[in-house]
């Protein structure tokens, strides 16, 4: 009995190295939490600034070094919770990048003077008048704040709320397990964590306070339902497999006398949850309006890492714990990648609001990524990675140029608003145009190489009526792209609308490294591809 007991109160083996970069990003955030509470106000945006950007810088590093030496099998550490292998790899080096940018893009002051975060997260929203002892004044949902959320007339410069960094670190480091988890029941418990900040930064926008605090509440109360939906399916797999692992369920799925009820019950349900987490439709209700009601930042930050962290969850658990059930499921991922193109394709065609369209943009390139799920080759593998880094991209550049078009009452996202914008700012017209037309998958951009390299690997599988559907939802959501290029050189702008704000230096960095990593993975796109070719999951 001793030894046994002995045996059972041994401690797992860490290996430190190939965990460091999430131990960092963890490591900052909860140390960002500590600074909150004893750094004073006027110092913590600066602070913040800094813990954040050397987290993400030393993360970075540490998988540097670690990358030369990793085994080309990959190893499983943390009583086998977590395996890093070279999937995992690619996708921490593609969130961690960025991370970087959206977190730039997050510290940004100087576009919205103070920053675009709210200065208390209770406030339900004001409009700061302009002298006397008028107070601030509750607006709608849909209307905009006109003023800062301090309320007029206020003695003390405008801070806005820090804790951003904290929040968004944890929502990365969350996304980083998420990844990397070698069973369920860890995948769950990232999920959440990537989930609750972001949950939380949705309703922080200082402009539009109450359609951001129902964004907010969407999100959460529809991501609840989704996380209810992931864990009841572990718990149907648990019984199952008697196991939440991914191997140990590949391994009950590949022969035994149980039904198959509770399997594919379970694994329909898990699929739920994440085809939600990355904005899948048909279960894609909750981005239009989340997108349009949180802060841009936020939404850039959502729209290329939370896309990745789910579809790369989504890599994890069907090629590892239930690729020999392929047969049964492949079919319903057909559908779903129809209606998701569908839905995005056809919609976006209706809507004016610019953050409301790269919504529906995404929702179609969420379909488009499907495919690439579904090929389970190690060249469908490499190339639904190398989307998610293009894309991841594109967007995050693309959200940062929303934000400097300006009304008087903050971003102007309406498309009557970018009419002109090429006679105001050629070349911030210029510079969507391009990012657009990547959106679009115009040759020379990363879009087009990262939808080539899917299609051909989906072609290579015999998915070939899916890959025409593909091409003619392309084609078909092209046109709300052009319109917006159309409308920014062939328009003339309205007398007194909006302005183009001058970026500073933190908006400039992420406008600039999105395009120019859009530009060189449409021309060089061969160093990312052999990276991500570079290996198959570890379990």
């Amino acid at each position: 009995m001793f030894p046994a007991q002995v045996d059972a109160m041994t401690p797992p083996s860490i290996d430190y190295g190939a965990i460091l970069p999430i131990v960092i990003i963890l490591g900052a955030a909860a140390v960002g939490v500590l600074l909150e509470a004893f750094v004073p106000k006027q110092h913590r945006w600066s602070v913040q600034v800094v813990v954040s950007v050397a987290a993400l810088a030393g993360a970075a590093i540490a998988l540097g070094v670690y990358i030369p030496g990793a085994p080309e099998a990959g190893i499983t550490t943390m009583a086998e919770t977590l395996a890093i292998d070279r999937p995992a790899l690619f996708l921490w080096g593609t969130l961690l990048v960025l991370g970087f940018g959206a977190l730039l893009f997050i510290a940004e002051r100087s576009v919205e003077p103070g920053g675009a975060f709210a200065s208390q997260a209770a406030l339900r929203g004001v409009a700061g008048g302009s002298g006397g002892g008028s107070g601030p004044t509750t607006v709608t949902s849909g209307s905009r704040a006109g003023g800062d959320d301090a309320g007029a007339g206020a003695a003390e410069p405008y801070q806005m709320q820090t804790e951003v960094f904290p929040l968004t670190l944890f929502a990365l480091g969350g996304m980083m397990t998420f990844v990397a988890a070698n069973d369920l029941l860890t995948m769950f418990i990232a999920l959440e964590v990537l989930s609750l900040p972001l949950y939380l930064l949705c309703g922080l926008a200082r402009r539009r306070r109450l359609l951001s605090q129902e964004a907010a509440v969407k999100y959460f109360l529809l991501g609840a339902f989704a996380s209810a939906f992931f864990l009841y399916g572990l718990a149907l797999l648990y019984g199952y497999a008697s196991s939440v692992k991914l191997a140990d369920i590949a391994e009950a799925a590949a022969g035994t006398a149980r039904s198959d009820t509770l399997l594919f019950t379970g694994l329909g349900l898990l699929v739920v949850g994440l085809l939600f987490k990355g904005s899948v439709g048909p279960f894609h209700t909750w981005t239009p309006d989340v997108y349009q009601g949180a802060p841009t930042s936020v939404t850039g930050f959502m729209a290329a890492c939370t896309k990745v962290a789910a579809f790369g969850a989504m890599l994890r658990v069907l090629y590892v714990a239930f690729e020999g059930a392929s047969w049964e499921w492949r079919g319903v991922l057909w559908g779903v990648a129809v209606v998701s193109m569908a839905i995005g394709a056809i919609l976006g065609l209706t809507q004016r609001d610019i953050k409301r369209m790269i919504a529906y943009s995404s929702i179609a390139h969420a379909g488009f990524l499907v495919i690439g799920v579904m090929t389970l080759s190690e060249d469908g593998l490499a190339a639904t990675m190398f989307y998610l880094l293009a894309y991841g991209f594109t967007t995050i550049a693309a959200f940062a140029v929303v934000s400097l078009v300006r009304d008087a009452s903050g971003e102007a996202t309406d498309l009557s608003a970018w009419a002109g914008l090429a006679k105001r700012s050629p070349l911030l017209a210029a510079v969507f145009t391009f990012l657009l037309l990547a959106l679009a998958g115009i040759p020379l951009t990363s879009g087009f190489v990262g939808k080539f390299v899917v299609f051909a690997a989906a072609l290579s599988e015999g998915l070939v009526a899916l890959v025409v559907l593909a091409l003619v939802f392309s084609a078909v959501a092209a046109f709300y792209y052009l319109r917006v290029v159309v409308v920014m050189y062939f328009s003339e702008p309205s007398p007194g609308g909006p302005t183009v704000s001058v970026p500073g230096a933190f908006t400039t960095a992420t406008i600039a490294i999105g395009t120019i990593a859009t530009l060189v993975l449409g021309v060089y796109p061969g160093f990312a591809l052999d990276w991500a070719s570079a290996g198959t999951f570890a379990f």
